[in-house]
């Protein structure tokens, strides 16, 4: 039952504001007949700072993006904030550069990184404003799971459609694409090829996106997975006679082949008379890269800028941003050194929106009128990748499997490198390298011999910039509760707006709706004067559900919230899904092994689970004694993968400690077994195994569990493979 935070539960007409007044930010881009600027936002994946015609691309095509940056602002310094796709993108959804976002890497072999519910992306943001918003095409981040913190409907997209995790990106002709929280199954065709090749899904999908939602403002988070690896495309059209490697001509059709989609968003924007109201941005996620065959001096794709794709060198970071809005946003050119984490800040002030102020971004907005806009004091980035290729290790002098970080002051760009990847190696253990972009832009000569203070000065600034968790202030609504009900019990959840914005938000107020038939009273006041900058409101209710609520499904309650900011409405929800139970039994009143607990529900045990609790009590009384990497144990519980078992704690427990993983009975029989273990809380997650082999080991569970009624554990799948995943939770004890 992950959280929901800001979640507009209803309709999209229900809670869509009214009429947007005009936005605060009135100098900057705003609508037409005072409507706040739909945006479009194009990221490519993998497109190199000199692959497009507008930036001194000769070889490949590019004539529809060449026409916008014609027609708009093309911004000649943009960065990514990484120089691999996760972790870039993650600072470009949150404002935060790769010292403090949440993702700061590419997996490696675990599982992918994921966003969280103290996350707020710009999506968030500006529903907030009754923006409808959806992304379409890539999202990068894992699990590949429906219903969980890092899923985009979970961080602010209304609508996804796409693929979820990095790895099923990488699959031109995937066998299905996620629907929001369902698979969509791609069909293949009837002699047995592949099926339809998924940027023209996405294509479709994002045209629909725009007719459907042209009457509102909306946002458009457009990420095609062109043109990164591999190499394919149905058709390398005026490339096939050219005299390249066939993955080169077909790496220049992919980027022609973004170039037409880009092209066609336009095309549709205009003919619905959105033009004017709609600003159009384009950008990449990092720099060109040079796998699947591409070679990527082929189309001098870095143009004269050193590095590519993994290096933190300038071709690795800098990409196109070109930003278009007729009648808006000012022709020509911006040499502003500007990081894609400014995209939030300048989103919430176009659309009149509080953002989070605990960023790294700085607003844009004024820059797309006017030349003058606030600088960053510097950028930063990190780099911790598993992987590198011939050109990258090249370009970082053959240290491209270290972990480096690189900062930009002024002029000046320093990289460094750690022995290895040990980031808490003393400085002077790091090989450290400085450059003067001002008469040095493809970092060519290194100054640091000679420039001792600004080394010392930027290597200080580097180690400010890192911080090993970033907690972030809490920004729209949060509803908690147990999760579980008992019928006709009261229950207590607490609806909490936070304002992490720079200004206080006035008339505040919370409203609770609950299923038909219960009964809710607020035990707190619902409504307050103000809410005052980084602080937070919250309102309690107690709930009860009737003595003859239904058992077999979940009942959702829903939170929102209204406050006045800037002279504008903004509106937050969030929702808590709540099982009601028809009896419970008695709590443990002293530290006691779960497996001698009664369970309050089971799916998928094996033996350890029944009710007379014989496997807590005799080692192998059931099934096999319980055994992981060696070691017997004779309390726990045995399940399989899907699994959930729910115990009541009453609020009396203080911890849980377990060993959970696959144990030997499985590993015996097969290596193909992977599981994801996670512990609950009531509603909140307490612990996450992440992915869980026979080779991995098990891993150790040490929670808080204080006040905590109901725990959750929960064993899923990892692997897609629902063989050999019997999973074990061994000394599994709640401590009193």
């Amino acid at each position: 039952m992950p959280n929901r935070r800001q979640f507009l539960a209803g309709s999209a007409a229900a809670l869509a504001l009214a009429s947007l007044p005009a936005t605060r930010a009135a100098a900057a881009p705003g609508a037409a007949a005072g409507r706040a600027p739909n945006i479009v936002l194009v990221l490519a994946d993998d497109l190199g700072w000199g692959e497009l015609g507008s930036y001194g691309q000769g070889l490949i095509a590019t004539p529809r993006i060449d026409e916008l940056a014609a027609q708009g602002l093309r911004f000649t310094r943009a960065y990514a904030t990484a120089a691999v796709c996760a972790p870039s993108r993650c600072s470009l959804l949150t404002g935060l550069h790769t010292g403090h976002a949440a993702v700061r890497q590419n997996p490696f072999s675990g599982p992918q990184g994921s966003l969280g519910d103290g996350d707020t992306t710009f999506a968030e943001v500006l529903r907030s404003r009754g923006y409808r918003t959806a992304c379409i095409g890539k999202w990068g981040f894992g699990p590949d799971l429906a219903d969980q913190p890092s899923h985009p409907n979970a961080r602010g997209f209304e609508e996804f459609y796409g693929y979820i995790n990095h790895g099923h990106a990488h699959e031109y002709y995937p066998s299905y694409l996620w629907d929001n929280g369902e698979k969509a199954d791609i069909p293949e065709n009837a002699d047995g090829a592949r099926g339809r090749y998924a940027p023209d899904l996405i294509e479709q999908r994002a045209l629909e996106f725009i007719d459907a939602h042209a009457a509102e403002p909306f946002l458009l988070f457009l990420t095609p997975t062109l043109p990164h690896a591999p190499s394919e495309i149905p058709d390398t059209g005026p490339y096939a006679g050219e005299p390249w490697s066939a993955a080169d001509k077909a790496h220049a059709a992919q980027v022609t082949r973004l170039d037409t989609l880009v092209g066609k968003v336009v095309d549709r924007l205009e003919a619905l008379g959105l033009g004017e109201d709609t600003l159009v941005l384009v950008a990449s996620d990092n720099g060109p890269h040079q796998e699947g065959g591409v070679n990527p001096n082929t189309f001098d794709a870095n143009g004269p800028l050193r590095g590519i794709k993994r290096n933190l060198y300038e071709g690795g970071v800098r990409v196109p941003l070109i930003a278009r809005q007729p009648g808006k946003v000012r022709v020509g050119t911006s040499d502003r050194p500007t990081p894609l984490t400014d995209l939030l800040p300048t989103f919430a002030q176009l659309g009149g929106a509080p953002a989070p102020r605990d960023i790294d971004g700085i607003s844009v907005a004024p820059l797309l009128t006017g030349p003058t806009v606030q600088w960053h004091d510097h950028l930063y980035w990190m780099r911790n990748d598993p992987y590198t290729t011939s050109l990258s290790d090249q370009a970082d002098g053959g240290r491209g499997n270290r972990l480096a970080e690189a900062v930009r002051k002024g002029p000046l760009k320093a990289v460094r490198f750690a022995p290895a990847r040990d980031r808490s190696a003393p400085d002077s253990q790091w090989q450290f390298e400085l450059y003067d972009l001002a008469a040095d832009p493809g970092e060519k000569t290194n100054i640091a011999a000679s420039r001792p203070a600004d080394v010392a000065a930027l290597t200080a600034l580097m180690r400010s910039s890192w911080a090993d968790t970033s907690a972030r202030r809490p920004h729209g609504l949060s509803l908690k509760g147990p999760g579980f009900a008992v019928r006709g019990g009261a229950f207590t959840v607490r609806a909490t707006l936070g304002n992490a914005s720079s200004s206080a938000w006035t008339s505040p107020g919370v409203t609770l709706t609950v299923p038909a038939g219960w009964q809710y009273r607020a035990t707190t006041p619902t409504t307050q004067a103000q809410l005052a900058a980084d602080g937070s409101f919250t309102v309690s209710f107690e709930v009860t559900p009737p003595s003859t609520a239904a058992l077999d499904t979940p009942f959702t309650l829903r939170a929102d919230a209204t406050a006045v900011y800037g002279g504008n409405t903004v509106r937050f929800g969030d929702r808590e899904p709540v099982e009601v139970l028809a009896t419970v039994p008695e709590p443990p009143t002293a530290d006691t092994y779960v497996s001698d607990l009664e369970w309050v529900r089971a799916s998928n045990g094996w033996g350890p689970v029944e009710r007379d609790r014989s496997n807590g009590k005799q080692g192998a009384g059931d099934g096999p004694a319980i055994s992981l990497a060696g070691t017997t144990y004779t309390k726990g519980l045995g399940v399989h993968a899907p699994s959930e078992v729910v115990y009541y704690l009453g609020g009396r427990a203080t911890r849980f400690t377990a060993l959970v993983g696959i144990d030997d009975y499985s590993a015996r029989m097969s290596d193909a077994g992977g599981v994801r273990a996670t512990v609950f809380g009531d509603a909140a997650q307490l612990f996450d195994s992440l992915a869980l082999t026979a080779a991995g080991g098990p891993k150790k569970v040490d929670v808080d569990v204080t006040g905590v009624q109901v725990l959750r554990l929960v064993v899923r799948d990892a692997n897609g493979n629902g063989s050999y995943d019997h999973t074990s939770w061994a000394s599994a004890l709640v401590e009193v």
